[in-house]
């Protein structure tokens, strides 16, 4: 990654310059980053969906209580596909990586199954997609000032509201996100 370290367990604030599309105003949580490139998961970008219609459309049967919780538009590839981010766990998914000592993603339905039978992860969220970087990518589009990094927080990730967790990340840095110029300078 010619002198870069990886972003993993990182988040990735959008900066104003990225005006419009799924990563204005957004904070992706990269999951992924090594030479071959980066994936993550945008946090911040609610579809108007429900966990209780996943659960609808999955056919899965005898759920107790409700889930209200939104569906996020977790970035721009295979938005057909289900991603969940959430804390580790002693339970074993069919299809998981951990991302940190705290935090995994999984993919496969089991652990949508037990999130909807109320015995899944004490904290998730679930996106459509995920946002990927080829080789180089990342790094040019930092190079470009398109993004701020910070270490992930998994407060910010699991207990702050969806619309302010872009604005806590910058504030965890001293960086209010209001103040930032559309247009970046190199010097």
């Amino acid at each position: 990654m010619d002198n870069m370290t990886s972003l993993k367990d990182h988040f990735l604030i959008a900066m104003p310059s990225i005006g419009d599309g799924i990563f204005a105003h957004s904070i992706t949580y990269i999951c992924e980053h090594n030479e071959q490139g980066a994936m993550g998961i945008v946090i911040n970008h609610p579809l108007d969906l429900s966990l209780d219609e996943i659960f609808e459309h999955l056919e899965i049967d005898n759920i107790q209580t409700p889930h209200s919780d939104q569906i996020l538009a977790g970035g721009p590839v295979h938005m057909d596909r289900g991603f969940v981010l959430h804390r580790n766990t002693e339970t074993h998914w069919d299809s998981t990586i951990s991302v940190s000592d705290q935090i995994a993603l999984t993919t496969s339905q089991d652990i949508l199954t037990a999130i909807a039978h109320d015995e899944g992860p004490s904290d998730s969220i679930v996106a459509l997609g995920y946002a990927g970087w080829s080789e180089g990518q990342l790094e040019s589009e930092l190079a470009d000032n398109a993004w701020l990094t910070a270490p992930a927080d998994s407060d910010i990730l699991f207990n702050t509201p969806i619309e302010h967790r872009a604005k806590a990340a910058a504030a965890k840095m001293g960086v209010d996100l209001a103040l930032i110029s559309p247009t970046a300078g190199h010097a």
